[in-house]
């Protein structure tokens, strides 16, 4: 009889462990399905991907393919498409391909659909062609939506036309897949922290002579400013002033701010994993150390999407929706990094920087945009040319970042990019609907 139990035991235990299998496999097959049935597919399923405007980027009937006529688009939305080799691990080809081919989870592919995404191409070109064979990235958002306008990373290749030796990093799409040193633009993080924990920041005066001694280390600064408040501190990109900020914040805030502005976190998008950034800071570095780190120096790294997603709260007016080359079905779903009145004095002082500091109409003719630039070392002699911002402007509700590698200047050498694309952006007539 006992022999008969054990038996039956072990016949419901196996059925148990195969309905619980079964169970494993639909729910896999379920969320993994699409990818499964696309694999033989390569980097070229069938479909079609079209910009916001409808101007189409790619398109394959599952055996053949082609990518736009002009080289220029091909090369400006290289990272954006990838190749139908898979080499760009964040292009739409690879990362949404099942959605693509037509995937579903009861009738299997189909021959293929359209794609819309967000982006403008010919904003991309303009903004590929600004570049001008110098390697960078810059992404242009709708602050109000979220909706990814343009979105660039160099160097980058021809997918008709494949190089046989690509130049480094060509197949990383730098906008959210690298982070790098901020330099100067990362005051825009210390200051969200200034602001939220100096209750009496904007009485003060900030002195500058030139440079800071800081237990016997020089603080460098970028120019001898004397005695600033905070507003002119910015404007004035004062090294002296932000690193007396990050001493009196201390390592324990930066580093909630940090996390809490999304410049550390685990962002995504669209599924996609973004790059997360640093703030790396022991006791042992000393104050000169932390000083630094405030600053957007020292061991700060940031990725460039996460910079532009904080500028876009700020420009929002304290919150946003999650930055997309997709699109939002419904716009419910805001994700709130500051608070209003945070969000709108560190918009006038950017708003301040564009007016005193930056050349106003001489360096963006026509536009009203409010901007921080950044110089940022990296300790070979070179420095990469940063700019952030965004345009006061509710017809053009647009945020930007410009990177360019070992550049020099930020205003210099980041500042006629984002120009440029900016324009480019506002002659287009406003946001497409999608």
């Amino acid at each position: 009889m006992k022999k008969v139990q054990r038996r039956a035991g072990a016949a419901l235990l196996i059925a148990l462990m195969l309905v619980v299998g079964l169970a494993v496999y639909l729910v896999r097959l379920a969320d993994d399905g699409g990818a499964w049935a696309t694999y033989f597919t390569g980097g070229s399923p069938a479909g079609e991907i079209i910009d916001r405007n409808g101007a189409v980027l790619y398109t394959s009937d599952g055996e053949s393919w082609d990518f736009s006529a002009d080289e220029t688009v091909r090369r400006a939305c290289y990272h954006l498409l990838g190749d139908t080799r898979g080499n760009v691990a964040t292009g739409a080809l690879r990362q949404f391909r099942d959605s693509l081919m037509g995937y579903s989870f009861v009738s299997g592919t189909s021959s293929g659909r359209t794609l819309q995404l967000t982006v403008d191409s010919s904003l991309n070109a303009a903004a590929y062609n600004a570049l001008a064979g110098r390697n960078g990235t810059a992404i242009l958002l709708d602050y109000t939506t979220g909706e990814i306008l343009c979105m660039v990373s160099t160097p980058a290749d021809d997918p008709e036309n494949p190089s046989s030796e690509p130049a480094d990093g060509t197949y990383i799409n730098k906008a959210i897949g690298a982070s790098f040193v901020p330099g100067s633009v990362y005051k825009l993080v210390t200051l969200a922290a200034a602001i939220e924990n100096i209750p009496d920041l904007f009485e003060r005066s900030f002195w500058c002579g030139g440079s800071a001694d800081l237990d016997g280390i020089t603080l460098q600064c970028t120019g001898y400013h004397g005695s600033q408040t905070i507003e002119q501190a910015l404007a004035n990109s004062c090294n002296c002033a932000f690193g007396e900020i990050s001493l009196e914040l201390g390592y324990d805030t930066l580093v909630e701010y940090a996390e809490k502005l999304g410049i550390t976190a685990e962002l995504t998008m669209d599924g996609m994993q973004v790059k997360s950034g640093s703030l790396d800071w022991e006791q042992e570095d000393a104050r000169i150390g932390l000083a630094w780190t405030g600053i957007g120096q020292h061991n700060d790294l940031v990725c460039p999407y996460a910079l532009v997603r904080y500028v876009a709260a700020v420009a929002n007016g304290g919150s946003i929706y999650e930055p997309t080359i997709l699109g939002h079905g419904e716009l419910d779903r805001e994700t709130e990094l500051l608070s209003a009145s945070t969000a709108e004095r560190i918009a006038s002082m950017m708003d301040y920087n564009v007016e005193t500091a930056y050349g106003g109409e001489w360096t963006f003719p026509g536009l009203d945009v409010a901007a921080k630039t950044g110089t940022a070392e990296v300790g070979d002699g070179t420095s990469h040319a940063w700019m952030t911002g965004f345009l006061n402007d509710p017809e053009h509700p647009y945020a930007f970042v410009v990177l360019v590698e070992h550049a020099g200047g930020g205003l210099t050498n980041a500042g006629p990019v984002a120009n440029t694309l900016l324009q480019a952006a506002v002659a287009a007539g406003g946001t497409q609907a999608q």
